[in-house]
């Protein structure tokens, strides 16, 4: 437990302090994002705000995971392959982020770059994870053997990648307002600090070896998403810019994989996973209905922040449902754990 409280309070320390000097130094230099010409009509105000913020997240997560090991820790190769995948989607980001400053437009690496750039972050993460640790293969939902379904090593290749593509695309849609993508991120990487710690205090009953350093990972995340929150809170000084939002989705992903809670984890990032759904409907209908719109603009906060509500209603509104489902993947969590007898047969 002191592993973790070292973790996330040096994480959050750095990212709060870091993310101030990181606002300095970018403003001095006037790195600023572009915004969207097709994007809200107030966003027009935000163009020239400090991006790439997702450096002091990253950076605040690295140094409370190494920091919190030296205390009575040992670091697992579980443990460091996370946090390598969680630097390789921000090392992602963080070229898409700097062709957008230097081009001065709202377009970074093409999408086939980008792909291709999280493609071999999954790739790397996953066959490495499959190769030198002992992850199961099993698709799970809250523990291996659940359902009873081995995919082999090919196929969880397959399925890892899938997952942390998704996931990584799926944050970087929702970081379209200040400080949402790092509150809901705050959420699940919580969320997933007590799933591994649970899972370490009862190892016979979920077969994760690594658990403890995978909470160490996930609280050293939440803390640095929530001191970069102080400055990106409405109205945001800096922005994550994909260099947060990727490491950010690769993370969770990984996290899931690494635990064994891949099914779980939609329930858990749900708002991710909604923000995500209604940038495909919108495609969808647009292609499929000859031009009609489901939403006023996708993703789905942009449609209500159109629609008049102010952007911090919107903001605290899916921070609600952020945390709604973040406590319903628990619940789900801790619900099959009581019914399979896991506190008992894991002690």
């Amino acid at each position: 437990m002191i592993r973790l409280l070292i973790a996330a309070a040096v994480a959050m320390a750095t990212s709060l302090v870091g993310t101030r000097f990181l606002i300095r130094w970018l403003s001095r230099l006037h790195i600023g994002q572009p915004i969207r010409n097709d994007g809200p009509e107030g966003h027009a105000t935000k163009a020239g705000t400090p991006t790439m913020g997702g450096l002091a997240i990253v950076s605040g997560a690295v140094l409370g995971y190494v920091l919190s090991d030296l205390y009575h820790g040992i670091y697992t190769r579980t443990g460091i392959l996370v946090m390598l995948a969680i630097i390789g989607g921000g090392t992602v980001g963080l070229l898409d982020d700097w062709i957008k400053v230097i081009r001065e437009r709202n377009l970074g690496l093409n999408k086939r770059a980008k792909m291709l750039g999280l493609l071999s972050v999954a790739l790397g993460f996953s066959l490495l994870m499959l190769f030198h640790t002992g992850v199961h293969t099993d698709l799970s939902f809250t523990r291996v053997g659940q359902l009873g379904i081995d995919l082999g090593g090919v196929a969880w290749t397959i399925w890892a990648a899938l997952l942390i593509i998704g996931s990584s695309n799926a944050v970087n849609l929702t970081d379209g307002l200040d400080g949402l993508a790092a509150g809901a991120g705050t959420f699940c990487f919580a969320a997933f600090t007590f799933i591994a710690f649970w899972q370490f205090r009862y190892p016979g009953s979920y077969d994760v070896p690594h658990a403890l350093d995978l909470a160490v990972v996930a609280a050293s995340m939440a803390g640095g998403c929530l001191g970069f929150l102080w400055w990106n809170a409405a109205p945001a000084r800096i922005f994550m810019g994909d260099t947060g939002s990727l490491a950010i989705g690769t993370g969770l992903a990984a996290l899931a994989l690494a635990t064994n809670t891949h099914l779980l984890l939609p329930v858990v990032a749900g708002l991710f996973v909604m923000e995500t759904l209604s940038v495909i409907l919108q495609v969808a209908s647009f292609r499929l209905l000859g031009g009609r719109r489901v939403f006023r603009m996708a993703p789905v906060h942009h449609h209500f922040e159109i629609g008049g509500w102010p952007e911090t209603t919107v903001i605290v509104r899916f921070w609600i449902i952020s945390g709604l489902c973040t406590a319903v993947g628990l619940g789900l969590f801790y619900a099959d754990s009581i019914a399979a007898g896991v506190t008992e047969l894991g002690r």
